[in-house]
């Protein structure tokens, strides 16, 4: 619509609009004179509904818009367990804060829908949320990747490029796998996160920015800071607001939710009608420990889907092959099972991975338990984990 013009040929009150394509409608409009007195007639009782309905508007529309913003913020992120729900909360409380995140937790956990999370409940959300997977940049180039180059600054360097932090002015920045950094690339990622400003690898002129950063591994910094190949400024630079997202093991009852998910999503996509599981897959499902966490679920389900030629879902047992994978099931260390060798398995373990229990490289991922398994055991057994720190285990 291009124009609202009144008809001088026409004494009431009607309107021609010149739409697009040179189309004329003609609007006519009508209006009601309000009766002075605002408590008599029908006029009236509409007047004051119409002002009850407003006065409740803001109050309705704030609930509404709470649901709607709950829905969108954890859209993708399915389970209702009990450490699914604590992590859940903690996202809630940082988001609205600017605060560095550092999130952890094992490979296929999530990690990335959580930063999105985060990002999408800040005020940042109208912004950028850029992505960058350090490890899956050489060495060589993260450092251009990460804050740009001038031209020339090395050969084929043809023009000034913008790095990430630039592209995410005023938004987020995703940094996961942030222990595959090299060192360089961890000292500039340090004068960023302590001083808002960088150079471009070429360049001498700072360049300020206004990112918040969320970073994210499957790796144990402690230890990677204890080794030498992380340094403890950066870390306790990253480490302000610590989330830790649950391996799948150890959220159990979020397995069926998670199937039905993945299962309406490609059954949807590959039109077809999927409405139940079998039985046998069901416990299945329920009894593997997920080593792979959801992306291996996720990946199980499309297989399932692509080759289903009913409404029922079956899972190949063959397909689920990450249990045998040097690892033992959680059955393993049921009593009876390893009675006479459980103190030197996990005595073993607990050499491997220099006293630790928890995390991808604790001793409870070696063993396929979750970590409180273990840590009963341990202290059933009154094995002394402090003597395997040093790697020895005498």
């Amino acid at each position: 619509m291009s124009l609202l013009t009144p008809n001088p040929q026409n004494s009431s009150p009607e309107h021609r609009l010149l739409m697009p394509a040179s189309v004329l409608k003609r609007l006519h409009v009508v209006a009601y004179a309000v009766p002075p007195d605002a408590t008599a007639g029908p006029e009236s009782a509409a007047s004051a509904d119409i002002s009850a309905l407003t006065d409740r508007l803001p109050s309705e529309s704030m609930v509404i818009r709470d649901e709607i913003d709950q829905t969108a913020l954890f859209e993708e992120i399915v389970g209702a367990s009990a450490p699914l729900r604590a992590v859940l909360s903690h996202v809630t409380k940082v988001a609205p804060t600017d605060s560095t995140v550092l999130i952890t937790g094992e490979t296929g956990t999530g990690k990335e829908l959580l930063a999105r999370a985060i990002h999408t409940r800040s005020p940042r959300a109208a912004r950028a949320f850029v992505a960058v997977n350090c490890a899956a940049i050489p060495s060589s180039l993260i450092a251009s990747e990460l804050f740009g180059h001038e031209r020339g600054a090395f050969t084929g360097a043809l023009q000034r490029r913008q790095g990430r932090f630039e592209l995410a002015d005023r938004g987020t920045l995703f940094l996961d796998e942030v222990a595959e950094l090299p060192a360089q690339a961890q000292i500039m990622l340090l004068r960023v996160l302590q001083e808002r400003e960088f150079e471009r690898v070429g360049g001498s002129a700072p360049v300020r920015v206004n990112v918040r950063v969320i970073a994210a591994t499957n790796r144990d910094l402690h230890a990677t800071v204890a080794a030498g190949t992380f340094r403890p400024d950066l870390f306790y630079r990253l480490n302000v607001f610590p989330l830790h997202v649950p391996a799948l093991r150890d959220r159990r009852p979020d397995v069926p939710l998670l199937v039905e998910y993945f299962t309406h999503r490609y059954a949807t996509r590959a039109g077809k009608q999927i409405r139940r599981v079998t039985t046998e897959t069901s416990q299945l499902l329920q009894s593997y420990d997920w080593p792979g966490n959801i992306r291996e679920l996720q990946n199980v389900i499309e297989r399932a889907v692509i080759v289903c030629d009913s409404d029922t879902l079956a899972i190949d047992p063959r397909w689920l092959s990450g249990r045998s994978r040097g690892t033992a099931p959680s059955a393993s260390l049921s009593p009876g099972t390893l009675a006479t060798h459980e103190r030197d398995a996990i005595e073993a373990a607990l050499t491997q991975s220099r006293g630790r229990v928890a995390g991808p490289f604790g001793a409870a991922s070696q063993l396929g338990v979750p970590a409180s398994t273990l840590e009963s055991k341990i202290k059933a057994l009154q094995i002394d984990k402090r003597r395997f720190k040093a790697g020895t285990g005498s």
